[in-house]
């Protein structure tokens, strides 16, 4: 069992101003309350759901390395935490190998079937139509979780599990069922009828009067236990061909979609070099495109650098409002620059360099907020007016595992292709269905994040490693739709800049800005007079959801430290 060390640490619980959309945050209104870190020798999961974190110690306990233990934490995830976990989306993981000295991201993320084009979300009048892209079958991309998860073992894993082991214990507690307690409770009591709108899906979340499970029942997944059986028997060709291919293609072309078996067939994860950055003596892993949030979490932190954040103190209206003005520049460039790097020309080198961020923080007033239509003037942008989970994993040799995968809504589209247990994604919403048109986040691309055929739609998925000489310190990330970036970067510059022990870290009331809306969303728990100081300041500031469930870990001369957010429930930091 997990030894328990408390270190003070105040959770802040919000209700989601988007449920569906709103993957940051338990759908759910709670009092804050004290989140114990974990202390342990060995080895550390911390995840957003308890028995998939306990899975992931029980694998590092028998021997097998971060990888391993991650791929066991993913796959049972897509049953205990439906509502993000999954077989039917996609995401990034990034890997440090310690022994290798070597840092790897793995991207899985969807990808856009053959016959997508740019006008795809359109109505008839050339106007952005939201519901084809979030409630239809027009919204799903082709799956990319079984194929990463697979990779990450296959290419990185200790060797010492086959990839059916590591699947075992999903396929147990998908036919013995799980209780419907904690997160999943609460999202299904909120969401439950963007579920049991689809027949194959209401016979697994709800009753049979339509209404969705409640306290007391059980989550009895049954084709899913089938589903993950086959890939257990046969690899991840289980999933990308033959009847399980079949079924899904029948689901997404029914509920209007364009997926084929082609599609399917044809999709690769991709291993592709990490974000790198420098922060005040710290090296910066992140994700490459397409996520934004490595590029832009590393501009940031280059901003960033050129003010004396430690001088201002922790959760000052100095501090945060110098970290508001460099979030504003990042997601404006962010909304020009930013798409599937395959495909479009990223100007990484300019965004990621020293000399860039410091032209940024020149322009930055640190008495005064700035405009957002004074930033980028000339946009598109100004022109026209969730769900993912994050877990990390470090093991006895050093290695560490940031994983972030996603449905995009809370579960997705809400629909179960019929007879595999799947719930599907509707990830293509992170596309800009035109310039300048806002995706369920408010976030807003150019043509750079067009819709194409097999492109991989933008993400703001940020899994991170920061290291320290060469050896992990901190494993971090977060879900949140369009405050992903922002909440791991406040994680980082808590713990580098403000010297806080990692629970208070994560603990800590956030801030977000993402350029356009020109407003910053602050959480409930920042202090009233501080609010007010950044009004003064220039801010519009609204209290609303900011942050996801930003699970992490330190590494530390007294072990590893787990800290899992609790502004979700059920939740878990576990090491042995």
């Amino acid at each position: 069992m997990p030894r328990l060390v408390s270190i003070a640490a105040v959770l802040i619980a919000f209700l989601p101003a988007s449920l569906a959309a709103q993957d940051a945050a338990a759908p759910s209104s709670r009092s804050a309350q004290a989140a114990p870190a974990v202390l342990a020798r060995h080895g550390m999961v911390a995840s957003q759901e308890k028995r998939a974190s306990e899975i992931g110690v029980d694998i590092l306990r028998r021997g097998g390395n971060a990888v391993d233990a991650a791929v066991a934490v993913g796959f049972a995830l897509a049953v205990t935490l439906p509502r993000a976990g999954n077989l039917g989306g996609g995401g990034f993981m990034l890997v440090h190998l310690s022994r290798r000295h070597q840092s790897i991201a793995i991207d899985y993320r969807e990808t856009a079937p053959a016959a997508t084009t740019s006008d795809v979300f359109l109505d008839q009048n050339g106007e952005a139509d939201p519901a084809r892209s979030r409630d239809s079958g027009l919204g799903v991309g082709v799956p990319g979780t079984v194929a990463g998860l697979a990779l990450a073992h296959r290419r990185y894993g200790s060797g010492r599990f086959t990839l059916a082991e590591l699947i075992a214990p999903a396929i147990r507690l998908a036919r013995a069922g799980v209780p419907v307690e904690d997160d999943l409770l609460d999202t299904l009591t909120l969401l439950g009828g963007r579920l049991v709108r689809w027949p194959s899906s209401a016979r697994i979340f709800g009753h049979a009067d339509g209404t969705p499970l409640t306290a007391g029942d059980q989550l009895m997944q049954v084709d899913l236990a089938e589903t993950l059986e086959a890939i257990a028997r046969q690899g991840p060709s289980a999933f990308y061909r033959g009847p399980i291919a079949d079924k899904l293609v029948a689901g997404v072309r029914t509920a209007g979609g364009l997926m084929t078996r082609e599609d399917l067939r044809d999709y690769r994860a991709v291993v592709r070099p990490p974000v790198h950055g420098r922060y005040r003596g710290r090296t910066i892993l992140s994700m490459s495109p397409p996520s934004s949030g490595g590029v832009h979490l590393v501009e940031m932190l280059n901003i960033l650098e050129r003010f004396p954040l430690r001088s201002l103190g922790a959760g000052s209206p100095a501090a945060l409002h110098l970290m508001i003005e460099a979030m504003k520049l990042a997601y404006a460039d962010r909304a020009e620059y930013l798409g599937d790097s395959d495909m479009v020309n990223v100007p990484l080198t300019r965004l990621l360099s020293k000399r860039y961020a410091a032209t940024l923080a020149a322009q930055i007033d640190p008495e005064r907020a700035r405009p957002a239509r004074d930033i980028r003037p000339d946009s598109r942008a100004l022109h026209d007016g969730a769900n993912t989970t994050h877990f990390s994993v470090v093991d006895r040799f050093g290695n560490a595992v940031a994983n972030t995968y996603s449905l995009n809504f809370n579960y997705g589209l809400g629909l179960v292709a019929d007879g595999t247990g799947v719930l599907l994604n509707n990830t293509l919403d992170d596309f800009a269905a035109k310039p300048g048109a806002p995706n369920a986040f408010g976030l807003v691309g150019s043509a750079a994040n067009a819709p194409g055929p097999r492109k991989r739609p933008l993400s703001s998925m940020t899994p991170a490693i920061v290291l320290a000489r060469g050896r992990p310190v901190l494993v971090t990330g977060a879900p949140g739709g369009s405050r992903i970036i922002t909440s791991v970067l406040q994680v980082i510059v808590n713990t580098i800049d403000f010297a806080q022990p990692v629970a208070e870290a994560v603990a800590a009331p956030r801030v977000h800005h993402q350029w356009m809306p020109d407003h910053v969303v602050v959480e409930p728990g920042l202090a009233s007079a501080t609010s007010e100081a950044l009004r003064r300041r220039g801010h519009d500031v609204r209290i609303g959801p900011a942050a996801g469930s930003a699970n992490s870990i330190a590494v530390t001369p007294a072990g590893l430290v787990g800290a899992a957010d609790a502004r979700v429930r059920g939740g878990l930091a576990a090491g042995y």
